[in-house]
């Protein structure tokens, strides 16, 4: 009986070494699409759940920055590309299906952007600025409520 035991509990530790060799690396990537499935899944995404204006910009940047990290040869830098790309994927598709399609994004964590290195930074630049330029609020179709001045009013 005390053998037997000693024999189960030898494969489960010897299983617990095998799942807890998985590198980080490894147990990520077992959960991430492939990089050209990725950038299909993206860009179906911003087609389906993206207005025009929004789909143009984020199809161009999405296109730019797979074909800027097309020959990186380093395991974590695909690792993290990816990985990155999948939580914006996952997010368009969690608002489109929570906001009845319409997608209205999210602010930057300060604590993100205080780890940006100065390339990163520039390139968020970039896209704020080449947003400024698409849109125009001149043209927004919505506006913002009038102010209620009903309770100064006796």
């Amino acid at each position: 009986m005390r053998a037997s035991w000693l024999l189960g509990m030898r494969r489960t530790l010897r299983l617990g070494v095998e799942t807890a060799s998985h590198s980080p690396v490894q147990m990520a990537s077992d959960m991430l699409l492939p990089p050209k499935q990725l950038f299909r899944a993206l860009l179906r995404a911003h087609r389906l759940h993206l207005p025009l204006e929004m789909r143009s910009l984020g199809d161009d940047y999405v296109k730019a920055e797979f074909r800027r990290h097309q020959h990186i040869d380093n395991p974590l830098h695909i690792v993290g590309f990816c990985s990155q790309w999948k939580m914006y994927l996952d997010a368009i598709l969690r608002e489109a299906q929570n906001s009845n399609g319409e997608v209205h994004g999210k602010s930057l964590d300060p604590h993100l952007i205080d780890r940006f290195s100065d390339e990163q930074l520039y390139q968020l630049y970039e896209l704020k600025l080449a947003t400024n330029d698409v849109f125009d609020p001149k043209k927004a179709q919505s506006k913002p409520p009038a102010p209620d001045n009903s309770d100064d009013t006796p």
